[in-house]
């Protein structure tokens, strides 16, 4: 199969990766331990990409100047790590895509926020990190998305012109990254997409609102 683009990257959490249901269990485990009660699944998902800034200021109406931020934080960290892949899956479809990237000898990477702490063991427990021709964290490179380094840093490492590759992400800083780094972007709709403006208005090149919609995008000539 032929596509228009030397290689695809992936945001993780949102993106490839269902992770909300754990997410936001290490998140309502920090109400519980301070007798309050749990929220609703629901209500944190949206706040699931913004990682423990996004859901401790869900759970807790604080952000990171509060003087309990640094605590709750790596009490969350604690929670996450200890159940890092209880209820996390891909979305579905998405491991159909990446066989066929496979088999077409189309190298694809992931590109996310959550530090290595985490993306390490998480990517190689769900058996994408052994696939992957590169696996970034937001603690990989000096800065983290919606600085375009991490994507740049990406494509380097699988050998790939940034200028043609694609960037597949849930949250308005993966457009701005991507763009940055000069790739097209698509918006993953499915997702948590967590920020306050619409995907449609992000700017992305394509938006899709199932993952087996990116099929079409990377492989056009067999959809």
């Amino acid at each position: 199969m032929q596509s228009p683009y030397q290689g695809v990257f992936f945001d993780l959490d949102g993106t490839l990766a269902d992770t909300a249901p754990d997410l936001v269990a290490a998140a309502n485990q920090l109400l519980i331990a301070r007798k309050q009660a749990a929220l609703p699944y629901e209500l944190l998902r949206p706040r699931a990409s913004a990682g423990a800034r996004g859901l401790i200021a869900g759970a807790f109406g604080i952000d990171p100047e509060h003087p309990d931020f640094n605590l709750l934080r790596d009490e969350f960290f604690t929670n996450y790590e200890n159940a890092l892949l209880v209820n996390s899956v891909l979305f579905e479809g998405i491991d159909e895509l990446l066989n066929q990237l496979d088999q077409a000898n189309l190298p694809w990477g992931i590109v996310t926020n959550k530090s290595e702490r985490f993306t390490h063991p998480l990517t190689e427990q769900m058996g994408l990190r052994q696939r992957a021709a590169s696996t970034v964290s937001g603690d990989t490179t000096p800065h983290a998305k919606p600085h375009p380094a991490p994507i740049l840093h990406a494509a380097k490492l699988a050998k790939i012109d940034p200028t043609k590759g694609l960037y597949v992400g849930d949250d308005i800083r993966d457009v701005v990254a991507g763009k940055a780094a000069g790739m097209k972007t698509v918006a993953a709709a499915y997702g948590y997409c967590g920020c306050a403006e619409p995907p449609e208005t992000w700017g992305a090149d394509f938006l899709v609102k199932t993952p087996h919609e990116l099929f079409e995008i990377i492989f056009p000539a067999h959809s």
